[in-house]
């Protein structure tokens, strides 16, 4: 899996590089400019032929640093390029100030101000190299009054916008804008008008490694497309020589991914390939009228490879039911001491409750009569609401082998002082996020949480955290569709059923789902998901 990394973890990395001997700053910020450079002609191959335009906007930091060493490289291929600094060269230090003294050699340094920025022909492209990855604090008022400036006089789509590591303003801890609530603008009629910050790009270029702020919340809106550079840090050598580095990055966040392996079925562990061995799942359902959403769960569950799924519904719904499922099995169950009896057979290995099964008392003592039988289980929807007035409850009873699977709101009803916290405003650097939020909702509850969103999240208690961004190259907007959680809860509740660690199941299920919505497309609905599988195992070669 592909780490994504904090901008504590990213410094300490190269940090390491420097006391090792690796690289030097310089060094750095010479392989960081030369990448910008390559990722632009890469995107826009067009930008190598003609005479182009630049503006490099420059910050008092190595970010800055990194700008200098961009305009130098454009100017050097014959591009007509204006450098602009925000703060005082005389205050530059280190390699930012070497930087800025071999751009000077070639070109003027303009102060980064409204009047500036805007004189003169629009540039083919902005370099927005201000803040990077370590910015802490909301732009200055003036700033921020000036790259609104020049929003103005180069709307989206007139100007390529490319972003050094981050785009100014936005947290790459959190993805969150950190926006200062006196940072107003004023209207030209004289009336307050918000400033909005940071500018879109249009490409973003990380070095090393993708940050957690690229994928998560306002993170893919703010960076348009992301190119991660290579500046030629060998993470593992640097691990072996600093062990401070090596503690450090046992924290990582990863990328949700599939494990092709544990997806096969047969070979060497079940090489008969009986359906037993894969698993008995049960999704409980509700009454007459609700059972659309467990039989969706139950589908994806049997299509995720369970070797058996059975749909326990009341007996006034097992004629709808029956009407509906063929290769999924029909059991009877009234509520809590029915789902006890069918529990003592020893062979149903996975249960997933909560789709369409209504909020109340009925369904709260099902869940708990679930936990007590120590399965490996899914909690989802009207099952996570059902304990919304009462979560100390839930998290009594939630052992190691369950997953709970909250959307927002659902979220925010058995963890509202967490909740809180994720909405209040950020105003410092690093936001609390989606991640971190996550991470404390799965130390409380003592279970793997996923909390569903364009970023999921899947975080285990002390453990592994694993982002699925369904942004960029593998943006799904079509999962934004009725019973599309459902066939979530299936997947992963089939995955547990073959015998997936709850957090590899969920973080699986979590890739499958954006898959099977990419290759459906557009006019997805949330019964083609279980049916895209095939093509999805197919493409992954199983």
């Amino acid at each position: 899996m592909t780490g994504l990394l904090t901008s504590a973890q990213m410094r300490a990395i190269e940090q390491a590089a420097f006391d090792t001997g690796a690289a030097s700053g310089l060094e750095l910020m010479e392989r960081a400019g030369q990448g910008v450079v390559d990722a632009m002609l890469a995107t826009w191959p067009d930008l190598a032929e003609g005479e182009r335009s630049a503006h490099v906007l420059c910050g008092p930091g190595n970010n800055g640093g990194d700008g200098f060493v961009i305009a130098r490289l454009l100017r050097q291929r014959g591009w007509i390029v204006q450098a602009f600094l925000y703060g005082q060269a005389d205050r530059l230090m280190g390699d930012a100030r070497e930087a800025h003294a071999r751009w000077k050699e070639i070109g003027p340094v303009l102060p980064l101000a409204s009047g500036t920025l805007t004189s003169g022909p629009r540039p083919d492209v902005i370099v927005d190299a201000v803040f990077g990855t370590g910015l802490s604090r909301p732009l200055p008022e003036d700033l921020a009054s000036a790259l609104f400036d020049l929003e103005g006089a180069c709307p989206e789509g007139t100007t390529r916008r490319v972003a050094v590591d981050a785009p100014s303003g936005l947290c790459m801890d959190s993805g969150r804008v950190l926006r200062a609530p006196a940072a107003i603008v004023p209207e030209t009629n004289g009336g307050p008008r918000q400033a909005v910050l940071p500018s879109r790009q249009d490409l973003t270029v990380s070095f090393h490694a993708a940050k957690l702020g690229h994928v998560l919340q306002n993170g893919p809106e703010w960076c348009g497309q992301i190119q991660v550079a290579d500046i030629g840090l060998r993470e593992r050598d640097l691990r072996q020589a600093d062990s401070g580095l090596a503690e450090m990055l046992k924290g990582v966040v990863h990328a949700a991914a599939p494990d092709v392996h544990l997806l096969r079925k047969g070979g060497e562990d079940h090489p008969t390939g009986h359906k037993y061995d894969y698993g008995h799942a049960v999704v409980v359902s509700g009454g007459p009228g609700h059972t659309g959403a467990a039989r969706l769960a139950a589908r994806a569950a049997l299509r995720v490879g369970a070797g058996l799924v059975t749909v326990a519904a009341p007996g006034t719904a097992v004629a709808e039911c029956a009407a509906h499922l063929t290769a999924v099995m029909l059991a009877r169950c009234n509520g809590a001491s029915d789902l006890g009896v069918l529990l003592g057979d020893d062979r149903l290995n996975a249960l997933c409750l909560g789709p369409g099964l209504g909020v109340g008392a009925a369904t709260r003592d099902m869940v708990i009569t679930a936990l007590g039988s120590r399965r490996r289980c899914v909690l989802d929807a009207d099952a996570l609401t059902s304990f919304a007035s009462d979560a100390p409850r839930l998290f009594a009873h939630v052992h190691s082998k369950v997953v709970l699977t909250p959307h927002a709101g659902e979220f925010a009803r058995l963890f509202p002082d967490i909740w809180q916290k994720l909405l209040a405003e950020p105003n410092s650097g690093p936001a609390y996020s989606r991640v971190d939020a996550t991470q404390e909702a799965a130390a409380r509850a003592g279970c793997v949480v996923l909390l569903k969103g364009p970023d999921t999240i899947i975080a285990e208690p002390g453990g592994r955290t694993t982002v699925h961004a369904a942004a960029y190259d593998r943006a799904a907007p079509w999962l934004a569709t009725a019973g599309s959680g459902d066939v979530l809860a299936g997947l992963i509740t089939g995955l547990l059923a073959r015998g997936f660690w709850p957090v590899t199941a969920a973080s699986t299920a979590a890739w499958l789902h954006a898959e099977a919505a990419r290759i459906v497309g557009a006019g997805l609905i949330a019964e083609d998901l279980p049916e895209a599988l095939p093509r999805v195992f197919s493409d992954l070669g199983l």
